[in-house]
């Protein structure tokens, strides 16, 4: 069981996301406010798995600045930022942050039933899942590690950006496990990252992939 606190100020938006969230069998809404200040205030008291945060409030604390405070003081707290435009600059924000389980979910998604399970899924487990729309629409700069890559290390690299599991991927691309394992250790070496850091190589590919894309 995944609980997940809602932090938005449209009421009927807010209704309805406890609702889509209330109908999984393994999802509970335990919390859901509108403004960035009861948002820190029930991270802290009801201890959520996941947070599900707008960007705009209203009022400030803003959804960046609460979700920081948030993350701050709950490190394993995943948390989902809610956004109705595709603005770089909080892709850049989370690529900077270096969080685990912080991840950017477009407004217009929440009603793709699959997107948002893998988005609150990966946040609980401490992964960084971007919206398919924005992922979709990224490409790897010129001269980059993520350009080095072949273009089927690429599409699983997408893939993981989504928060698609192994077994998920395998099934998508219509290979084995094993082989998408092979692919994915084959990303990690050539996008050069560690095993020894505090991030998992998945995370750390997972904010490679959005650094390095236009």
């Amino acid at each position: 069981m995944v609980n997940v606190l809602i932090v938005e100020d449209e009421g009927l938006f807010r209704d309805m996301l406890k609702i889509s969230l209330d109908s999984l069998d393994d999802m509970e809404v335990v919390g859901a406010v509108s403004d960035g200040e009861s948002a820190i205030e029930s991270a802290d008291r009801l201890n959520p798995d996941v947070v599900l945060m707008d960007i705009e409030l209203g009022s400030e604390p803003n959804g960046i600045a609460a979700g920081r405070a948030i993350k701050e003081a709950h490190n394993d707290m995943g948390m989902i930022i809610l956004s109705a435009h595709k603005e770089r600059e909080y892709l850049n924000l989370i690529a900077a942050e270096e969080y685990s389980g912080w991840s950017y979910l477009l407004k217009q998604s929440v009603s793709d039933a699959g997107a948002l399970v893998r988005a609150i899924e990966g946040a609980a487990s401490g992964l960084v899942v971007m919206d398919p729309t924005v992922v979709n629409g990224m490409k790897p700069r010129k001269g980059s590690l993520t350009a080095g890559l072949t273009p089927r290390q690429q599409e699983v690299l997408t893939m993981m950006a989504q928060g698609y599991n192994n077994s998920a991927i395998a099934e998508k691309l219509v290979l084995g496990t094993k082989s998408v394992e092979n692919y994915i250790n084959a990303i990690y070496q050539e996008l050069t990252l560690s095993h020894n850091g505090p991030l998992h190589p998945r995370v750390q590919a997972v904010l490679s992939y959005i650094r390095d894309s236009a």
